[in-house]
């Protein structure tokens, strides 16, 4: 098993050089070797070695530590290994912060190296291990980019099999960051349309003037600043699927057209006298419940219908606790290679914090989550000192209580400037955390003159 683990030796000295890569050679491994750390350098791009043994003298070029840094950039869980014929606590505590997992002191003792090397590899054993039991996992319980071990999510996943084929309009329900347009995606990549446009439109993000041109498009004049024709995302999304999502918060108007846009499959953009034909999937999205919207006359009860042949509602992530650890790793695996950083395991204690924490904001929480804790976590495990944040915002939102006196108005102001100071003025931050899109907020700091204040 040993001769899959190369080692890369690197020594301005020869005879040093030559008795490092013989003596590992006879341990079993597969070695190669440079005279200095431009050679290194060029062989790690062809190369991703198991362990780099960098010397850290190495003129007239690269000494050690500037050679290490270029191979982390290659390739940056590289493990590497300095050695050096000066050990001073500085030397170590350079070598060490820069990234090297251990180093050696020159004339090298046979018998440490040995050790050393072993042990490394065996946490890279234990890792390359844990990768594919990680990656055997994910392709058991996943389905188009999205993981779950839940019964209910795998109905769900049933269910867009099932669908996928059908021109039927599709009504995903559930709270904000349960992942509905990943939901709709799936919809459409299962289908066969999935060569042909996917297109998202945000209905709380635009004024209904400005969703109107957006949806159906508008001719040249039809408004100050329409100065030619432009397709809208009906037009742009013609046999594909078009995901219409927060429907909910659409006005009446527009509620109209829509309605008029899925009976007819046809519609006229603004200010045009033409009727446009699409041949377009629509999906719907809300974290409303539509029903009650009818009820209380907020919603017209024709688009409701036209709109709820299919639904599928997906329940909130505190609801599905058993995907919390798979979905946490998986981030964990993507957001720590997007960082850069080597973070590669969760701790027991971490994972516990986890499962026990309620995600008022979901799927969505618990990345930014993730990302949060692997920014500030200085080893290679999450630990509960990284998510101490989630025992921080648990303990607030438990002791909060609405006083008998407060309106809702009063209730959602101080919501939001309680939330603006919890993410120091951050806007994108503030609006994830409450649920909602960054213009909504904009829009609700405009209604309550609430003043921003960013931290340093």
């Amino acid at each position: 098993m040993r001769r899959q683990w190369q080692i890369l030796v690197v020594d301005d000295e020869a005879g040093q050089r030559e008795s490092m890569a013989a003596w590992l050679t006879e341990d079993g491994y597969a070695v190669d070797t440079a005279a200095s750390g431009e050679q290194a350098v060029e062989l790690a791009h062809r190369n991703d070695y198991a362990i780099y043994l960098l010397d850290l003298k190495m003129p007239p070029g690269m000494d050690g530590i500037e050679t290490m840094r270029h191979i982390r950039k290659l390739h940056h869980e590289a493990a590497i290994i300095i050695i050096t014929a000066y050990a001073t606590v500085d030397t170590a505590v350079t070598a060490i912060k820069e990234g090297a997992q251990d180093y050696l002191v020159k004339p090298c003792n046979p018998e440490e190296l040995s050790l050393q090397v072993e042990r490394i590899l065996k946490v890279k054993q234990l890792q390359r291990e844990n990768l594919v039991l990680r990656r055997k996992l994910t392709r058991q319980y996943s389905f188009h980019d999205m993981i779950s071990k839940s019964p209910t999510m795998h109905e769900i996943f049933d269910l867009i099999r099932n669908v996928a084929g059908l021109n039927s309009t599709v009504l995903i329900q559930g709270e904000s960051g349960t992942g509905k347009e990943m939901i709709a995606r799936a919809i459409h990549g299962a289908s066969n349309r999935r060569e042909k446009p996917f297109v998202a439109v945000p209905c709380t993000a635009l004024a209904e003037t400005l969703l109107e041109s957006e949806l159906f498009g508008h001719e040249r004049g039809a408004f100050t600043g329409a100065v030619g024709r432009r397709s809208g995302k009906f037009e742009i999304a013609d046999g594909g699927t078009l995901l219409l999502d927060e429907i909910g918060d659409i006005s009446p108007k527009l509620q109209v057209e829509l309605l008029r846009v899925l009976q007819e499959r046809t519609f006229f953009r603004v200010g045009g006298s033409r009727e446009v034909a699409v041949d377009v999937r629509v999906i719907a999205a809300s974290n409303r419940n539509l029903q009650e919207a009818v009820r209380d006359g907020a919603f017209r009860d024709d688009l409701f219908y036209r709109l709820n042949v299919i639904t599928i509602h997906i329940p909130p992530l505190r609801e599905r606790i058993e995907d919390v650890p798979l979905l946490a790793n998986q981030f964990l695996n993507t957001i720590s290679v997007e960082l850069g950083k080597d973070v590669t395991a969760i701790s027991e204690g971490a994972l516990r914090l986890l499962i026990h924490y309620d995600w008022p904001g979901n799927v969505r929480e618990l990345r930014n989550a993730i990302e949060r804790a692997i920014v500030v976590c200085r080893g290679q495990e999450l630990t509960v000192e990284d998510l101490g944040f989630l025992n921080h915002e648990a303990e607030e939102r438990s002791d909060w209580s609405a006083p008998a006196t407060m309106n809702l108005r009063e209730i959602e102001r101080r919501a939001i400037e309680a939330t603006l100071r919890r993410t120091a003025g951050n806007i994108k931050a503030a609006a994830e955390s409450l649920g909602i899109d960054r213009s909504t907020l904009y829009d609700k700091l405009k209604r309550y003159d609430i003043r921003v204040e960013r931290g340093e």
